[in-house]
């Protein structure tokens, strides 16, 4: 019970510190979180339009631990099918565990206008476990991204996730969901090193902002460093993978009160 309790805690702090702030939203395998202008990655709930850049099917896993508490983990998947018309992105994420738990599934779609820039739309299905009740609700939450390349080496990108504040009502309590608007840049320094920004609000949170370098030192490995502050400094590390279709990230964040959080991500491209 003490185990509990002191989960159900921290939980709640930890909602009140973030202005992503949602485990309703997977983290993405960019660095600090800056993934709503990265046009070189699409990620799970994160900017549907990115998914317009994908030109070859592939495979996603991913696994995020909050302050190494399993009760606080993120286990997200994606498989993205592009075609010549429209691409097409599927996705499921489940946080929690056994007495409280959220899952939320995706289907979206995108279109990339001539690397000009790219639209996409995303239609999540959101459910959490109420203990309360022993029951399931849910509630349909629109997505929608934009990215506009600027120029070869500049592009900025913008993404909303439930944008007309949709909540869960029980018979004992409301449940809010978060309604968080994205938007962000991306600057290409050379083919090497990008530089990313990101502006994070949800309407009823503080404002998060983020910025964070990827410098690919060998054409199979690349490192990450960057931070974001949303009342609090959070300094972001990370290294990525690549070796024949599969290409993989391992992120870390350290939060001065909460402590570490790990994430680890792993992609598969079929094809040559």
């Amino acid at each position: 019970m003490k185990k509990i309790i002191s989960l159900v805690t921290i939980f709640i702090f930890c909602q009140s510190l973030f202005s992503q702030i949602s485990t309703v939203i997977p983290s993405s395998e960019a660095i600090a979180l800056t993934s709503v202008a990265d046009t070189h990655s699409w990620a799970a709930f994160n900017n549907p339009a990115m998914l317009g850049y994908v030109d070859k099917p592939e495979f996603g896993l991913q696994f995020e631990n909050r302050y190494l508490l399993s009760e606080l983990s993120t286990k997200s998947i994606q498989l993205a099918l592009p075609s010549n018309l429209i691409n097409t992105g599927i996705s499921f994420s489940y946080f929690g565990y056994s007495l409280y738990h959220e899952m939320i599934t995706g289907i979206g779609f995108a279109r990339n206008f001539s690397d000009k820039f790219a639209m996409g739309v995303q239609f999540n299905y959101y459910t959490a476990f109420f203990s309360a009740s022993n029951s399931y609700r849910g509630a349909l939450l629109p997505q929608i991204g934009l990215s506009v390349h600027l120029s070869p080496l500049f592009s900025f990108g913008f993404n909303t996730f439930n944008p007309f504040q949709t909540n869960i009502q029980t018979e004992y309590v409301i449940k809010r969901l978060p309604s968080v608007f994205s938007l962000g840049t991306e600057y290409l320094f050379s083919e090497e090193l990008v530089w990313r920004t990101q502006i994070d609000k949800e309407v009823s949170s503080n404002y998060r902002f983020a910025t964070g370098f990827e410098y690919q030192m060998l054409q199979s490995f690349r490192v990450k460093l960057g931070a974001y502050d949303s009342g609090y400094l959070v300094p972001c590390l990370g290294v990525g993978f690549k070796t024949g279709a599969f290409r993989i990230d391992l992120n870390c964040e350290m939060h001065p009160l909460l402590g570490l959080n790990t994430l680890a991500a792993i992609k598969y491209r079929f094809g040559k």
